[in-house]
């Protein structure tokens, strides 16, 4: 199983020591993140010009908030920076985001654009020599007579597509090199949901994994427990609850989010939740738990949570994470 590593350390400067030194312990890759206060490709940037093999990529970089020509031109550059490692990452982000955040309308179903914002990326990586870009779409059109993108290591770059629902699975598949799993994804949601649909597709399966490494059992637990119930005071993602029968767990959150009650959100996430999501505790306990993921992908993203974290804390999980995983020592 390959590793992934999102980094979630508190400062930049902590993210790119994360970055050294999981490529030290031999992961696959290190992974940048995008939220109203941060930018996945600057911070990228920085990860690639610090590491030497280590893949490294956007999980997930806004695809709506930006142009495709935008995202294309980030991921060649620091394509190029890198010497070919990178990976673009690209999710669409909820309707409050986009309206909310970035003043951006948001199309629903979303899957349709995000199908066709992968298409003229492609199209731009593959137009890197010369000769002009078209391209004539739905929701993108794009007319440079003169476009090239000299010094470019690759004509293609791996793109990712980020999705919880059937439409934007079925859009990964389709056009697409792998799915970003989101954090509340069970492994039941991947068996049932999931997977059926990427079935002869040549999409991977990369799924975030919330991981909290503590001696102390129940701190660990309690950390991964915050970050489950952020995610589901957004009643987009309750849908992964109903193959459990669990949808009032989400409305549970989701009620005492409404009343700013936190300790309430967590809570409301049971044992049986927290287990089909999460690896929590020490960390021979966690190596173990990271196996019933075993055949369900070959590529994983550990997550630490960060939710109400103490940055002191946060910074020692991201380190426990890549020494209790890694595969060998520096």
């Amino acid at each position: 199983m390959r590793l992934g590593l999102i980094l979630m350390a508190p400062s930049i400067q902590d993210q790119l020591a994360a970055a050294r030194h999981a490529e030290a312990r031999g992961f696959h890759s290190v992974w940048t993140t995008e939220f109203h206060n941060h930018n996945a490709f600057v911070r990228l940037t920085a990860v690639a010009a610090t590491t030497q093999r280590v893949q490294v990529g956007t999980a997930i970089a806004y695809a709506f908030m930006r142009t495709p020509l935008l995202a294309a031109s980030a991921a060649m550059d620091i394509d190029e920076l890198s010497g070919g490692r990178v990976i673009l990452g690209l999710g669409s982000g909820t309707r409050s985001m986009n309206e909310r955040w970035y003043s951006m309308p948001f199309d629903k179903p979303p899957a349709p654009r995000m199908r066709e914002a992968v298409e003229l990326i492609r199209e731009a990586i593959r137009a890197q020599k010369g000769g002009g870009l078209v391209f004539e779409g739905e929701h993108y059109k794009v007319k440079i007579p003169m476009y090239a993108r000299p010094g470019a290591p690759r004509e293609r770059i791996p793109i990712y597509i980020a999705g919880v629902n059937r439409g934007m699975i079925r859009a990964a598949a389709a056009v697409a090199d792998g799915l970003i799993g989101h954090p509340v994804y069970t492994r039941k949601y991947i068996s049932e949901r999931v997977l059926p649909e990427l079935e002869g597709s040549s999409c991977e399966l990369t799924p975030y994994i919330v991981c909290s490494i503590s001696d102390d059992v129940e701190q660990a637990r309690r950390e991964a427990r915050a970050q489950i119930a952020f995610y589901y005071t957004t009643r987009l993602y309750h849908s992964i609850l109903d193959v459990h029968g669990w949808r009032e767990v989400g409305e549970k959150i989701a009620q005492a989010f409404r009343s700013q009650d936190f300790a309430g959100m967590a809570a409301a996430v049971p044992d049986e939740l927290l287990d089909a999501i999460a690896i929590t505790g020490r960390p021979e306990e966690a190596r173990d738990q990271l196996q019933q993921w075993q055949g369900l992908t070959d590529h994983v993203l550990l997550y630490p949570p960060s939710t109400g974290a103490d940055p002191a804390r946060l910074r020692e999980n991201v380190a426990a994470i890549i020494d209790t995983f890694g595969p060998h020592a520096a």
